[in-house]
This record gives C-alpha cells, structure tokens and sequence, in this order.
C-alpha cells in the first residue's frame, strides 16, 4: 500500500531523528563528554525544523549558547538556593530569548543550564565540553535535514496546483449555469469555502518546500497559491453578488457565455490579456445598452456590472501574478508558454 504524503513525511522524519540522535550520542561518548545524552536531544530539537530553518536555528543556538554560559555563572554562583538560581536563570533566559526573537534555543539552553547547575564548573574545559555537545547535536542535524524527498515534494505541489485549476473552473462553471437558472447538483458556496481551505494548506506545502531547499525559485510556487487564494476571495464576492440578485436582466447570458468562455483559461501558463480584452467589449457594449426601465432593471443590471468589475479583478490578480515573474522564472516555469492559447 503505497503511503501519502503525511505519513512518508512522518516516517522519514522519525527515521532522521533516530539516526540522528543515536550518533550524536555515540560520537559524544566517544568525545568522553560528560551529558552525552544530551547531544541526541539537541539533534532532535534542532532536525524538528526545515533545512533553512535548521541553518538558523543552529546559528541561534551557537550565539545563544555564550548568553547562556554568562546567564548561569552570574546566578548559580551568585546565589546559594539551586531553585531559586534555576529560576532567576530560566527568567532571564527566556526574557532575552524572545527580546532579540531566539525563543527557539530556549529548550536546549535550558538543558544546558542544569548541567552548569549541578556540576558548578566553570572552568574552560567544561564550557569546552559543552560547546562541544551543542556542536555534534546541530552538526547531525544540519546533514540529516539536507535529506529530503524534494522531487517527490515538487510532484505534490505541481498536482495541487492542477487539482486548485480544475476546482476553480469547476465554480465557474456552477456560477455560468447559476446565471443561466440552469438545474444543478453543485453547491457553490460550498466548492468556494472547500477551495479556500485547500489553498491553505496547499500554500503551506509550498512554503515548506522553499524552506526544505537551497535554491531561490521555489518563491514562484507561494506567489501562485497566494495569487489563487487571492482569486477565490474574489469569486466570494462574485458570487455574493450574484445570490442578491432579485431578477436576471437580458444581459445575463453574455455575462454568463463569458464566464463558461473564462473556464479554459484558468491554467498555469496563460497571460490574461486576451480575456481581459474580451471583458473590456462586454464592459462597452453594456454601455451602449438603453437605459434600464424600472427600478428592479436597474438594481439587477447594477450588479450585474458589479460582477463584471469582479471578473476584473480577478483577472488582474493572475496579470500582476505574470508580471511579478523575473526572467529566470519565465524560463523555468513557463517553458512551454506557447500551450497558453492567447
């Protein structure tokens, strides 16, 4: 049975941190270090983090670890109560830790504390040997988390981006049949809301997937979730819009050929010109239209307009998405830009 993306991901960080730990322990005990043990819950720690992240956090750790070493000797030989040295130490380290954004070290620095609390030693050796601990646990970390399944990681994403494209045309078609009083199974509002919550989850995958490489194009995948997530906002108020409307003018039906026309362009590669060409000649021939005859005509033909300008807006949001590539991302990404269809 072949496992989903959760559970690999699951597995495979478990199988690190095992690995991981094991080694920092043992190579720890080699060093005769005196918290050996403690060098494989520093890996731990420290492999619970992305690749960049993991980078980061070891630097933190390193700058941290000399905070921590002036921490404890100014309270624990300073004050004959061990709880009450704890205490003042822990205070203190945490205050400073999210005072310059290091919360992260907390754990391990705390750990570290006790060790300096109840051997008492300051002595170069012991800092030494500490150092030295901190140095095997983020030092494993650091070559496990380069270790990641990030072609498997970009296929996921790449179909997310595809299953976002068929259910967002999947609305527009609900929204063209809506328009046209057509008989329907589909719920809207529901496919809406259900998209959104995916798109979360989908731009998470993505800001994982930046964090988990070393490369700097990975951003191209967040700005297209945030750029579809935008969309669907859009398509909320659309078809709000559309629900307040008491009766459907005669303009109804090209509003909705446009919007079933609009379906086959929701894709990755495609510029939004075109469609917003079309949607300017819906705009002027609306213009040209006689005057509304009641005031029922007129509220209905107003938000018809309002939908239009939704339309808009929600082109726009893929044009300022084309027009934020840089050149390296057009070639990359957009290689086979001539299956757009303009």
């Amino acid at each position: 049975m072949k496992l989903d993306r959760k559970a690999s991901k699951t597995l495979m960080l478990a199988l690190k941190i095992c690995i991981g730990s094991s080694l920092a322990i043992y190579i720890a005990t080699l060093l005769h270090l005196k918290f050996a043990t403690s060098a494989g819950t520093i890996t731990l720690l420290t492999l619970l983090t992305t690749k960049w992240e993991t980078m980061r956090l070891s630097v933190f750790r390193l700058i941290t670890f000399v905070m921590t070493v002036v921490i404890a000797w100014l309270t624990f030989t300073h004050c004959s109560s061990e709880w009450i040295a704890y205490g003042i130490f822990i205070f203190c380290l945490v205050v400073l830790s999210y005072l310059f954004g290091w919360k992260a070290t907390i754990s391990v620095n705390a750990v570290i504390g006790t060790h300096f609390l109840s051997t008492l030693e300051f002595d170069w050796r012991f800092i030494a040997d500490e150092l030295a601990m901190v140095l095997i646990g983020i030092t494993m970390a650091i070559i496990l988390n380069l270790f990641n399944n990030n072609r498997g990681h970009r296929k996921e994403i790449i179909a997310n981006m595809r299953y976002a494209e068929q259910q967002m045309q999947s609305v527009l078609g609900g929204l063209a049949m809506y328009l046209r009083n057509q008989e329907t199974q589909q719920s809207v509002w529901a496919d809406i809301c259900a998209l959104e919550s995916k798109l979360l989850e989908f731009s998470e995958e993505a800001y994982e997937y930046q964090e988990n490489t070393f490369h700097s194009h990975p951003q191209y995948y967040i700005d297209y979730f945030e750029m579809r997530k935008m969309q669907c906002s859009i398509l909320h108020g659309l078809h709000y819009e559309l629900r307040r409307m008491r009766s459907m003018p005669k303009q109804v039906e090209v509003v909705a050929d446009y919007i079933a026309y609009l379906q086959q362009y929701i894709v990755e590669v495609n510029r939004p010109e075109k469609q917003m060409r079309e949607l300017q000649n819906i705009f002027d021939s609306m213009k040209e239209q006689d005057l509304p005859k009641s005031r029922e005509e007129f509220e209905s033909r107003a938000m018809l307009y309002h939908v239009l300008m939704y339309l808009e807006e929600f082109l726009k949001c893929k044009q300022r998405f084309v027009d934020g590539l840089d050149e390296f991302q057009r070639k990359h990404y957009w290689k086979d830009e001539e299956r757009e269809g303009n």
